[in-house]
């Protein structure tokens, strides 16, 4: 995995989990479950970087 990549999907799971506790604090179900859906994204995204690289080797 690229540190680029690695970069962006640490970036992007940060940015769900921000927004998942802004949404629970402010009663917001929809902020909430779009920062869910990000982390989610960018957990997928990191174990298809792990295979690629799985591959390469």
């Amino acid at each position: 995995m690229g540190v680029e990549d690695k970069f962006n999907n640490t970036a992007e799971n940060t940015g769900g989990k921000i927004k998942e506790g802004v949404g629970r604090a402010t009663d917001d179900e929809q902020l909430e479950a779009e920062g869910r859906g990000e982390q989610m994204r960018a957990n997928i995204k990191q174990a298809g970087e792990k295979i690629k690289d799985a591959f390469r080797k």
